[in-house]
């Protein structure tokens, strides 16, 4: 038998058992969105249409949802049942305790895992595309309110400084986007300022067409909030948009990527 003979022999071997490897594994780690969770039904509905499209996206990727709060399955429920890896993707725009302290604390719970965690969603330039997109969804004026038009980047807030660090770089990128229109950040909770305060900021500098961005990955009681205190028009939540779908694929890549799974630790990758 030949060299050649006998490699292409084992590598026929190895499809046979199984197909080929993913960096070793017979399938990739579970992905495991982590949502906050929410008293307003529509957040679960959202969630579930974000993760259909993650799994389009990646056909055979095993995807599970979970939550810190409010609605099941709670990920510590969702982590119970899985065996093998797995990485969770945080469904959250920025560092704060829910990253820092709960997460960490669901994987722990969960020894029998070997697990990484995945940075937040934000900021990257891929949330401020599906913030300008639901800008445009609002009104062609909200997405390019050039010449005396500003915008309020509405966010849920944290006594966090890093989750305000976060926010403000996701301001800078949706600023940017649109062309170097002012956006300014605004808190439905925290230390502020808060979404009125902001609008209040806008105007004092001279911007009196003012739209808010909702700076959340679904409808819940601060984006109701901080719609309601828009001065004119105000854009829907991030939900299920494309480029969200793609960010939590990039975050999950870039968690694999980071270093190794081990077992039991977990690694937050901010």
């Amino acid at each position: 038998m030949t060299r050649f003979t006998a490699q292409l022999t084992t590598q026929l071997d190895r499809l046979g058992q199984g197909g080929l490897r993913r960096g070793g594994r017979d399938r990739p780690p579970t992905l495991v969105a982590v949502a906050h969770g929410s008293r307003d039904p529509e957040a679960l509905r959202t969630a579930n249409a974000l993760l259909d499209r993650v799994r389009a996206l990646r056909p055979g990727l095993p995807v599970r949802l979970g939550h810190i709060e409010l609605n099941r399955p709670l990920l510590t429920d969702t982590l119970a049942a899985l065996r093998g890896e797995a990485v969770l993707v945080p469904l959250l725009l920025s560092r704060g305790h829910h990253i820092k302290q709960d997460i960490p604390d669901a994987v722990a719970a969960a020894p029998h895992l070997t697990a990484r965690i995945a940075a937040p969603l934000g900021p990257d330039p891929l949330l401020a595309e599906a913030l300008h997109a639901r800008l445009a969804e609002a009104g062609p004026r909200a997405a390019a309110p050039h010449g005396t038009g500003g915008v309020v980047l509405a966010a849920a807030g944290s006594r966090d400084p890093d989750a305000a660090v976060d926010t403000a770089r996701t301001a800078a990128l949706l600023s940017a986007r649109l062309g170097g229109v002012p956006v300014l950040p605004g808190y439905a909770s925290g230390s502020g300022p808060t979404v009125p305060e902001a609008v209040r900021a806008l105007t004092a500098l001279g911007h009196d067409r003012i739209a808010v961005a909702s700076y959340f990955t679904a409808p819940g009681r601060f984006a109701a909030q901080c719609a309601h205190a828009a001065p004119g028009l105000a854009a829907a939540p991030l939900g299920a948009h494309p480029a969200v779908a793609r960010l939590v694929l990039r975050r999950y890549e870039q968690a694999l990527a980071s270093a190794p799974l081990s077992h039991p630790a977990a690694t937050v990758g901010v």
